[in-house]
């Protein structure tokens, strides 16, 4: 198998292109645009007196809709369960259906209008993040040309209408709140644009010069030159020693701007130009493994967790936002879903990095519609059945509501001992079909809350 193809199976299935229930349950079908989802009651067969089901419909509460416009007023239960939170990873349980990104749109509109968050943080690069945050805080460049020259490649998920929609939703705040912006972070490590380079390249010629040509001969050769996409393939057609030669290379950079940081206003250019150079070396640190080792994929996928854990944790202490984070469940989940491909899941470093102020939101759905990569690596739509009895879904899609946001550290007790029992749970990643063993979860060591959707559709991609 040859290098890049080894990296997308593994980048591509972000805790899980594994699926709960049967492959037969699943087909291919023409795309089509998604429409909303009523929040009206759903046919379920009564729960039984003291079952887990029935415990959980006596504390969840309802969500009158998942799309993002309208009032908030049932999103008030979810705000007391985020309390003081600095960071609240608001998962996924497919990469391409309408609800989780409208709901996650909705979601964004109340943490900010009535929690104080002002930062929204994406599983993208952190060159992405900073071309948007441009966009976002200051109207530079054009959305859509922005959206399609950076979520390219294993990134091409997040091109779709909904994610548009939510940005064009910051973009409008903050033209009415200018001194207090929503900001934009992108927390991962699969690409490093060129601002980084240049970034990094003007603070040297500003503050150090004396380091300006040794950074210019350490970054010899890596500035991107082509569109993202090609850049990667580019990249990961090196042979690996000369992908680790191009790693060792960005750590030094690294080492050479941690000296002498600087006082008062320099401390702060500082802090930004390592942190720019950091992401050049996260990138070319994961490229690195050697991802046609099984053993090398593993620490892969625990050093590209730890690095998205690691690049929130710094922007919220750095400019103290609060941030809603998101990604798949699979890697905001406290406790990993597979960890003989993912030892530690970015969740898990982020309780380690913050305490409490990190609250893990699962995402789940009983049925519904995904775009996902066929085995031909073609984009397809995807449908999944209801969920089969005995699965995790099985039993959420039984509580009262058909839509419900619900807290797990609050449960009754006469649901705990389900919630701290293995079930199967669909954790469908960008690739159908993904590993074949369906992953077994303790919802209640995963999650501090979840939010379960009784129907999804797949989202509408734009390129």
């Amino acid at each position: 198998m040859n290098t890049h193809k080894a990296l997308l199976a593994a980048l591509l299935v972000p805790l899980g292109a594994t699926l709960a229930i049967a492959p037969a349950a699943f087909a291919a079908t023409p795309s089509a645009p998604p429409a909303a989802s009523a929040a009206g009651p759903k046919e379920a067969a009564p729960a039984a007196f003291g079952s887990p089901e029935a415990a959980l419909g006596r504390v969840a509460h309802p969500l009158r809709t998942t799309e993002p416009r309208g009032g908030l007023a049932d999103l008030r239960p979810f705000g007391r369960m985020v309390g003081d939170a600095r960071v609240v990873g608001l998962g996924e349980a497919t990469h391409s259906s309408h609800e989780f990104f409208t709901l996650r749109h909705r979601v964004l509109r109340y943490l900010v209008e009535e929690k104080g968050f002002r930062a929204f943080a994406l599983e993208a690069p952190w060159s992405t993040g900073l071309r948007l945050d441009a966009y976002l805080t200051h109207g530079t460049g054009d959305l859509k040309q922005i959206m399609d020259e950076e979520f390219q490649g294993t990134y091409r998920w997040w091109n779709n209408a909904e994610y548009r929609d939510l940005l064009q939703w910051i973009r409008a705040y903050n033209v009415k709140h200018p001194k207090d912006p929503v900001r934009f972070v992108g927390d991962d490590g699969g690409f490093a644009g060129a601002q980084l380079y240049d970034k990094v390249g003007a603070y040297a010629a500003k503050a150090r010069p004396e380091l300006a040509p040794k950074l210019t001969e350490l970054y010899r050769g890596l500035r991107p030159a082509t569109d993202a996409e090609t850049y990667v393939n580019d990249y990961l057609a090196k042979p690996l020693a000369e992908r680790k030669e191009l790693a060792e290379r960005t750590g030094r950079a690294v080492d050479l701007l941690k000296k002498r940081p600087g006082t008062g206003a320099d401390a702060d250019a500082h802090a930004w130009a390592l942190q720019h150079a950091t992401a050049i070396h996260q990138m070319t640190t994961l490229y690195a493994f050697d991802w046609d080792d099984p053993q090398d994929i593993s620490a892969g996928m625990r050093y590209r967790d730890r690095i998205m854990a690691e690049n929130v944790t710094w922007w919220q202490q750095r400019t103290g936002d609060k941030i809603l984070l998101a990604a798949h469940n699979g890697h905001l989940t406290l406790k990993t879903y597979a960890p003989g491909t993912y030892p530690k899941a970015q969740g898990e470093f982020l309780r380690e990095q913050l305490g409490d102020g990190y609250l893990s939101v699962g995402l789940t759905f009983d049925h519904g519609s995904f775009n996902a990569f066929g085995q031909d690596g073609a984009v397809h739509r995807f449908t999944a059945g209801p969920a089969a009895p005995g699965t995790t879904e099985h039993t959420l899609d039984r509580v009262r509501h058909r839509d419900y946001v619900v807290d797990l550290r609050n449960a009754p007790a006469t649901a705990r001992t389900w919630l701290a029992t293995p079930h199967t749970v669909k954790n469908i990643g960008a690739t159908y079909p993904g590993i074949a063993d369906a992953p077994q979860i303790r919802l209640a060591a995963s999650h501090d809350v979840v939010i379960h959707l009784h129907r999804v559709q797949a989202a509408r991609m734009l390129k």
